[in-house]
C-alpha cells in the first residue's frame, strides 16, 4: 500500500459501517437487513485487510477467510428461513413479523 494511505481505508470502512447500520435501525424489510449486515461485514473486513497489508501481516488476512465463511453460512440459513417465512405469511416485513410469538 505505497500509494494510499491506511487512514483512507478505515474512513471508507467506517463510512460503509455507517451506512450499514443505518440500513439495519431504519429499514424494516428483512432483505436489506440482511444486506446491511453483510455490508457491515466487508467493512470490518476492509479494516482487517488494510491495516494487515500495512504491518505486513497475514493475520488479517485469515480473520477475512473465517468472517467470509461465517456470512456465507449466514447467507445461506438467512435466506431459507426468510422464503419459508414469506411463504407462510406471504411479507417480509419485519414488523409485521410475529412467528416466534407462542
Amino acid at each position: 500500500m505505497d500509494g494510499i494511505s491506511v487512514n483512507y481505508y478505515v474512513g471508507l470502512s467506517t463510512i460503509l459501517f455507517v451506512i450499514g447500520a443505518t440500513g439495519v435501525l431504519i429499514r424494516r424489510n428483512a432483505l436489506i437487513i440482511f444486506m446491511s449486515v453483510e455490508l457491515m461485514l466487508n467493512a470490518g473486513n476492509l479494516a482487517f485487510v488494510a491495516f494487515a497489508s500495512a504491518h505486513d501481516l497475514l493475520n488479517g488476512q485469515v480473520f477475512v477467510f473465517f468472517i467470509m465463511t461465517v456470512a456465507a453460512a449466514e447467507v445461506a440459513v438467512g435466506l431459507a428461513l426468510i422464503v419459508a417465512i414469506f411463504r407462510s405469511k406471504k411479507s417480509i416485513n419485519v414488523d409485521e413479523i410475529n412467528v416466534l410469538k407462542g
